[in-house]
């Protein structure tokens, strides 16, 4: 068997093509969550607490000056960006809420869905059912 043959015996298996379309849509639902989580979530909890911006909170490695934003002070040297790592945090805990709640509906779906009932078996044919009378009618 050829390298291409095995390869397109890969690449067209179901499980390959279902791991790439979750791949894609979990990639674009990552950013419908960060934008979320950066542009509607955060702003609030700032707001909550005070006005601040967590997104600029970090402590200084390099003695940059302070009052400088998060890009201008990593521009000067190492800084511990503590406040990104929270919106990061936040971002993923959220992503994972979302995914146990989608789990969670599948498979309460997957129970609800009604069990097929086995069928029937098939009536016994009249020549079978002539045969057992036959048998029963020699052994009396």
């Amino acid at each position: 068997m050829s390298i291409a043959s095995e390869f397109k015996e890969f690449a067209v298996k179901g499980n390959v093509i279902d791991l790439a379309v979750g791949v894609i849509i979990g990639g674009a639902f990552g950013k419908i969550v960060d934008s979320m989580v950066n542009d509607l979530i955060m702003p609030l909890v700032g707001k909550v607490v005070g006005g601040l911006d967590f997104s600029n909170y970090y402590v200084a490695l390099a003695d940059q000056p302070a009052g400088l934003t998060l890009v201008e002070a990593k521009k000067l040297g190492a800084v511990f960006a503590y406040g990104s790592f929270l919106t990061v945090a936040l971002n993923f805990i959220i992503l994972a809420f979302i995914i146990f709640m989608m789990i969670k509906q599948v498979n309460r779906l997957k129970k609800a869905e009604p069990e097929a009932a086995p069928a029937a078996p098939a009536p016994t044919p009249e020549d079978i059912l002539l045969l057992r009378e036959i048998r029963d009618n020699l052994k009396r």
